[in-house]
């Protein structure tokens, strides 16, 4: 065989290793929580959105589900005001929330633009569209953060409509309460909100780190798969601290409310979404049922 042939053929095999992927996921929904530096760096939105669109193409259900803090904190600065935290939540007044629905807008179209550009039709809305989350204001440590909402009720016909007429929801975490006010929402609760809502096959995380590490201070520690109860335990062991705690207990939630499998991924690596669905490997940490094992063609 011609020694030039071989590149070409490494091309098929790669595809063959996602066929049974591809079967096994066909039609199924996938929620994508956006967020981290894969929302800063072009080149790595550029890779974000051609994953979540070759999702779509090969007869996946995607869903997006974008955060944008930190293009936010940049907004409020440019105006002149000091982003304030509590217990490291952000407090959101209420000329703080105009910036912030502006910016998750601006943020969301821009996403809707970029899916459009790759030849797929995305439509972009909020949680206070078809009244898709209703929340109530959330509180730290009994301390008022502002407008920060707590989620309290998932209405997901308007995602299930866009899903049937085949277009690509892009959603931005605002929701509303009662009485119709505006709040802002974690994006990884909105994600983990609608993925349980819609019983998603997948939620996948994006983050700025390479998973879930059994010790945070050594890389050769990150695990690969991880039981519902596995996960439980290392929370209980006290190995699990910082941004990672509230991510972990969103996935465990997740998947004992019917989500099929949770994903911790690092946004940082090129096309990583690709990687974890389509490989025999992937990358990251996957969180499973307890009696589930990882690969679906073992």
């Amino acid at each position: 065989m011609d020694s030039s042939m071989q590149p070409i053929l490494d091309k098929a095999q790669v595809l063959i290793e996602a066929l049974p992927y591809i079967q096994r996921f066909n039609r199924k929904i996938m929620i994508v929580k956006y967020g981290g530096s894969a929302m800063v760096d072009e080149e790595l939105k550029k890779q974000v959105i051609q994953d979540v669109t070759l999702l779509k193409l090969v007869g996946f259900k995607p869903i997006i589900v974008h955060g944008g803090g930190k293009e936010i904190s940049k907004w409020v600065e440019k105006t002149g005001m000091e982003p304030e935290f509590i217990n490291g939540l952000r407090k959101t007044d209420l000329a703080t929330m105009e910036i912030a629905e502006m910016v998750l807008n601006k943020v969301n179209k821009s996403l809707v633009q970029n899916v459009q550009a790759l030849g797929v039709n995305a439509v972009g809305i909020s949680g206070k569209d078809g009244g898709l989350l209703k929340v109530e204001k959330k509180l730290s440590d009994g301390q008022d953060i502002g407008y920060v909402g707590e989620i309290t009720e998932v209405n997901p016909q308007i995602l299930r409509d866009l899903l049937e007429k085949d277009f690509l929801p892009i959603v931005c975490p605002i929701g509303m309460d009662d009485n119709f006010e505006t709040y802002n929402i974690n994006a990884d609760d909105a994600a983990c909100a609608i993925a349980k809502a819609l019983s998603a096959e997948k939620l996948a995380f994006l983050t700025d780190i390479e998973g879930v590490y059994k010790d945070k201070d050594d890389p050769d520690t990150l695990i690969s798969e991880i039981t519902v109860d596995e996960a439980r335990e290392l929370i209980g062991e006290g190995y699990i601290g910082g941004g990672m705690l509230p991510k972990l207990t969103n996935c465990i939630d997740a998947i004992e409310e019917g989500v099929n499998r949770v994903h911790i991924l690092d946004g940082r690596i090129a096309h990583c979404l690709l990687l974890e669905f389509f490989t025999n490997k992937g990358i990251g940490t996957a969180i499973i049922r307890n009696q589930d094992t990882r690969y679906c063609n073992e």
